[in-house]
């Protein structure tokens, strides 16, 4: 029997989310998944479902359970960093369990590989459920059970030098700038950064592009890996996003995948862990 917790760090969840939650569940079962807890996932009158601090306790409820193995974040939004205050790093740490999350959970996933060390994945969990992608379903199903890992691979075009190789950090661009000059954003010397996002149109993306390179990322890293950019990418084909990235990362290399973002058919990625992207 495998064991996870479920939980929502970010927006609550809104109610006509059941169906889906509902499907995730018996999905989870009849992969022989027992769910230890799941408190506080749906918003109440407004984004929150509990205050930050119910949902911080409940976080590290669920990674001091000894029996788990997988934290799957059902959540997304706005409102993931206002909970990193109140978390025991140290529990997270010290736990075998691994968080799952995408989106505005690019801020805890971050923050933990920042102050613990700790690989997290990028990757809504909700994308198994009968409203999601088959193909997904039975890649996360093998991973759990055998070990297999084609949920993580995911095809790329190298547009800048001849391969990638280097730490993962970052996740949804406008989210990650959110831990911007705090200790929780991660070291970037040496690292690959991902970046991906939903409804950012051009304008937003410059602005966040051109944080980075005031902050100087741009200058310490190995690389760029870039994912689905959904809302610019209705007007931009996916080698314009990556030739806007350009502009910024210059002379580093930089990868495109269509196959890590916020679709329903997304791939996941490991940030905390090492990759290797080579233009073959």
């Amino acid at each position: 029997m495998i064991y996870v917790s479920l939980s929502a760090c970010s927006n609550g969840l809104n109610k006509n989310k059941l169906p889906v939650m509902e499907s995730l569940g018996q999905v989870l079962q009849k992969m022989g998944v027992e769910i230890t807890g799941s408190d506080n996932l749906y918003a109440q009158e407004n984004v929150y479902s509990v205050p930050a601090t119910v949902r911080a306790e409940n976080l590290l409820r669920s990674f001091s359970d000894d029996r788990n193995s997988y934290i799957f974040d059902v959540s997304g939004g706005d409102i993931a960093n206002e909970i990193i205050p109140y978390i025991n790093f140290d529990t997270i740490k010290k736990s075998k369990a691994q968080f799952w999350g995408y989106s505005d959970l690019t801020v805890i996933i971050n923050a933990i590989y920042a102050i613990s060390g700790k690989s997290s994945v990028l990757y809504q969990i909700r994308n198994i459920s009968e409203y999601g992608d088959v193909k997904r379903r039975n890649e996360f199903e093998c991973y759990i059970r055998n070990g297999d890992n084609e949920l993580f691979r995911f095809p790329y075009k190298i547009y800048n030098g001849s391969q990638i190789k280097g730490t993962v950090i970052g996740g949804n661009i406008r989210c990650l700038l959110k831990l911007a000059g705090t200790p929780y954003f991660p070291d970037v010397d040496g690292k690959v950064l991902f970046l991906e996002a939903l409804g950012s149109n051009l304008g937003q993306v410059i602005t966040y592009l051109s944080q980075l390179k005031l902050m100087g990322v741009f200058d310490r890293i190995s690389g760029v890996l870039i994912g689905t950019f959904t809302q610019l990418e209705k007007t931009l084909s996916p080698d314009e996003t990556a030739m806007l990235v350009k502009q910024f990362s210059g002379n580093l290399p930089l990868a495109k995948t269509q196959l890590i973002g916020h679709g329903t058919d997304s791939k996941a990625l490991t940030i905390g862990e090492e990759i290797l992207l080579i233009n073959e």
